[in-house]
């Protein structure tokens, strides 16, 4: 599914927006679109001039997916995001898993265990992004072989 919601945005999204075509990430919860801006675009200008266009697109995506959409764009290596979803997740964690999260907060890096996860999540995803792409990459294959296969409801 989430290869036919690329393609969508991809599709939709007026070509003049980006250079280039736009960057769709897709989780559960949330799609988030990131196009890089022309040289010279300011991205406040951006989201105001597209808004009205940005919003219609996004209501069909989520009727479509039942997913909040999300946008952004980036600026050289800097990534402007306009919305985001924030997701609670829910996690029962052990003594020695709770004392990585207190530290954290005793050292001020975070305020709340709850910062304190998210803070070990994207250091993960900073520091195994490489072995997280083969990993999703090892899922996709696998849900390509299932889609291919037998369901439990066909007859035997």
């Amino acid at each position: 599914m989430a290869n036919e919601i690329v393609h969508w945005f991809v599709q939709q999204v007026p070509d003049e927006w980006f250079a280039g075509p736009p960057e769709v990430r897709v989780d559960r919860e949330e799609i988030l679109v990131v196009g890089v801006l022309p040289g010279g675009v300011d991205p406040r200008a951006f989201r105001e001039h597209s808004r009205e266009a940005r919003v219609h697109l996004a209501a069909a995506a989520e009727a479509r997916w039942l997913r909040k959409v999300s946008w952004g764009v980036r600026v050289d290596t800097v990534e402007h995001r306009f919305t985001s979803v924030s997701v609670p997740v829910m996690s029962r964690l052990r003594i020695d898993e709770r004392l990585v999260l207190d530290a954290l907060i005793d050292g001020g890096l975070a305020r709340t265990r709850s910062e304190a996860l998210a803070w070990c999540v994207r250091l993960v995803g900073r520091h195994q992004r490489e072995w997280l792409d083969e990993l999703r990459d090892a899922a996709a294959a696998v849900e390509r072989v299932r889609a291919k296969g037998p369901r439990l409801d066909d007859e035997c």
